[in-house]
């Protein structure tokens, strides 16, 4: 048994109007034509039929040429086309239709649906399904081969279990977006956990195949520095340390890119107590900080859980970089605190040094970038290996100027980092 409009015997729709390519754009989004019906599609429609009394109800989509029935209560689903439809009428209203008797309607008094060419129905109530967006795509129609009449109530009800079908094809066209993101977020992540293993990879290839012979030739440069005949020929000799300052700078930079590339490949996760590594990393630093005259002053530090050993690294960077970047002639004063911010803990290096340009302290955490004073040793790679630690972490880092001069730099780790 279906449903009807009373163009029953007008030629097949060809033409396609702005209504109808907006109907047929979210139907292609809810995905439900064609498919097996949907039990709460189907709890619905029964729904329907046991509050109007009435023994048939069917959720209709209509598309440009044909209405489909996707849940049906007392029939089974079925198609017609268009010109075949009743509730083709009701889509193009901006109100639900009720009649009591359909053959004393002239929209519907020559649908054969009406006529007994197809069906005898006299009683017909239908109520448009409308998405979010104002597009109307359907109907829920309620019909007897008999005359009846609905109270306001559950004329209402009609109307209400329509806008709940709506919500269920938003839902599960939410859903099904849901499942999309994550299926993809899980191949990105496999997709990253391969990477990060071809970096590590390359990094331990790297450090074989260059490292160790660089070795070799800071060994050599320093026995030629030895060798007499140049520690007595003063061009030699400055020629001779010129290039073991550079083999050394090389060695260095060379150990600051392994450790960018091995970070995020396999983060440890344990209780690390930041207190205890800022000490550790203070006594590391004991011969730049009574160098220079410095004073670290550490406050209370959380535990955290995270990679212990790439945290020490961020501690190890943050530190001695205020450290390094001090006024001419005042004696570096740093202080490494903590607090707890919305969604996990903050720790912060506070100096008094010369501070970061404005506009750049977002640019020294990019690899190889530099500011400040470029007299001061480093290759632009600390900071950025940095923030690779702590987004691996699932935080944040960054600097900010001190009130009354100088830098704080900080990172936030979230509660379950690591």
């Amino acid at each position: 048994m279906m449903t009807s409009a009373m163009e029953s015997l007008s030629p097949p729709r060809t033409d396609a109007t702005a209504a109808d390519a907006a109907r047929a754009a979210a139907l292609d989004v809810y995905d439900v034509i064609g498919r097996p019906p949907e039990p709460e599609l189907e709890a619905l429609v029964e729904l329907a039929a046991l509050v109007c009394g009435v023994p048939t109800a069917v959720i209709n989509l209509i598309d440009e040429t044909h209405q489909h029935q996707v849940a049906a209560f007392g029939i089974g689903p079925s198609i017609c086309t268009r010109e075949d439809s009743m509730c083709d009428v009701t889509i193009q209203q901006q109100s639900p239709i009720v009649l009591a008797d359909a053959p004393l309607d002239p929209r519907f008094a020559r649908n054969p649906f009406v006529t007994g060419v197809i069906a005898s129905l006299r009683f017909y109530a239908s109520s448009q399904l409308r998405t979010p967006a104002g597009v109307t795509i359907g109907t829920l129609c309620v019909f007897d081969e008999e005359e009846r009449h609905l109270t306001p109530a559950q004329a209402g009800a009609v109307d209400a279990l329509a806008r709940q079908i709506v919500d269920v094809l938003e839902l599960r066209r939410r859903t099904t977006l849901l499942e999309q993101s994550l299926e993809e977020l899980t191949l990105a992540r496999a997709e990253l956990s391969r990477s990060n293993d071809q970096l590590a990879a390359f990094a331990g290839q790297v450090s074989h195949d260059l490292r160790n012979p660089l070795t070799e030739v800071m060994g050599y440069v320093q026995e030629l520095a030895d060798l007499p005949s140049v520690a007595e020929d003063p061009e030699g000799s400055w020629l001779v340390e010129r290039a073991g300052q550079s083999a050394a700078r090389m060695y260095a930079q060379m150990t600051e890119l392994l450790d960018y590339g091995h970070v995020g490949g396999r983060l440890g996760s344990e209780e690390v107590d930041l207190g205890r590594l800022a000490y550790l990393v203070r006594d590391d630093l004991g011969d730049l900080i009574r160098a220079g005259g410095a004073e670290i002053v550490i406050h209370t530090l959380p535990v955290v859980r995270g990679d212990e050993n790439q945290l020490r690294s961020v501690l190890q960077n943050l530190i001695s970089n205020a450290l390094k970047f001090t006024l001419p002639g005042v004696p570096a004063h740093v202080t490494v605190s903590a607090w707890r911010g919305a969604t996990g803990m903050r720790v912060e290096v506070a100096d008094r040094g010369v501070g970061v340009p404005v506009g750049h302290a977002a640019g020294v955490f990019t690899l190889f970038e530099r500011t400040g004073q470029l007299d001061v040793e480093g290759h632009g790679i600390g900071l950025a290996t940095c923030r690779r630690v702590i987004e691996a972490h699932g935080g944040r880092i960054g600097l900010e100027s001190r009130d009354g001069g100088g830098t704080v730099a900080w990172f936030e780790l979230p509660d379950a980092a690591g």
